[in-house]
């Protein structure tokens, strides 16, 4: 049983039975890297499934604090940790519940100049930032160190989730080149989200690391995942790599790593 615990058998039982995931691929699990950027309402979620799955290594990457308008989404947390670091407020929930998790906390914000230095070490980067200029130089990280990147954002009612693949499909700036005009975009007071949403996009973007983890299944790299709450409705479009993409095509102009203004996108 691949050196298991008589405890770890009995925690991952449902998944050991599965002949898809069985104790190889829990011992997968144990053993993978995962860093999350964001312990807010993506992060929550994610990382909390995460950790409840066995994902052994987890970094999480965040240098805000708690604040009680976070509590509508942000599940790791609670009402007592207002004013806590969201890294140790999120540690310690993990910590709570499965303590064959080593969580690594980095309370800084990310920039291009401890960007590669955070991401070394880690297979699989899990983006829940919250705005444009993170998103942005996550992607371009991912790409020039060649790191699975799975992506998802929301706002008000809808959420999309997708999985960047580089060398094997397309990248965010595929699908967006620049970020958009600061001001263009509202930011997160004005422009709202459903709290719960949140817990749904969080939650496929966990699933999706997991398949990747393992192996197994048909992950979303190449297509974006959008779901609109108010109609119930999920659909799936098909995305293409952009030959002329300025980070990914075959003759890339970005080179090096862009510090953006940062804006908010929501989460």
């Amino acid at each position: 049983m691949t050196d298991f615990t008589d405890e770890q058998i009995e925690r991952y039982s449902r998944h050991i039975i599965l002949p898809e995931v069985g104790g190889v691929g829990q011992r997968k699990m144990l053993d993978a890297r995962v860093l999350m950027i964001g312990a807010g309402g993506l992060g929550s979620p994610a990382a909390y499934y995460l950790a409840a799955a066995g994902i052994g290594h987890l970094g999480i990457v965040d240098f805000d604090t708690v604040d009680l308008s976070n509590l509508q989404r942000q599940i790791i947390h609670s009402t007592e940790r207002i004013g806590m670091l969201k890294t140790e407020s999120a540690k310690k929930t993990i910590a709570a519940l499965n303590p064959d998790v080593n969580v690594t906390t980095y309370n800084e914000r990310i920039s291009s100049q401890n960007i590669k230095e955070l991401f070394e070490g880690y297979d699989y980067i899990v983006d829940g930032s919250d705005n444009f200029a993170t998103r942005f130089l996550i992607n371009d990280a991912c790409v020039l160190m060649n790191k699975i990147n799975i992506h998802g954002s929301i706002f008000r009612f809808e959420g999309q989730a997708t999985v960047f693949h580089p060398k094997n499909g397309p990248c965010y700036r595929c699908l967006y080149p620049e970020p958009p005009p600061p001001g263009l975009v509202p930011n997160c007071q004005e422009g709202g989200v459903l709290g719960v949403l949140a817990g749904i996009i969080g939650n496929i973007q966990a699933v999706e690391t997991l398949k990747l983890v393992l192996g197994i299944g048909e992950s979303l790299s190449g297509k974006l995942l959008i779901y609109d709450a108010l109609n119930t409705e999920f659909r799936k479009l098909k995305l293409k790599r952009d030959v002329n993409c300025p980070v990914c095509g075959d003759n890339p102009t970005i080179k090096e790593l862009i510090d953006y203004e940062e804006f908010c996108g929501t989460a």
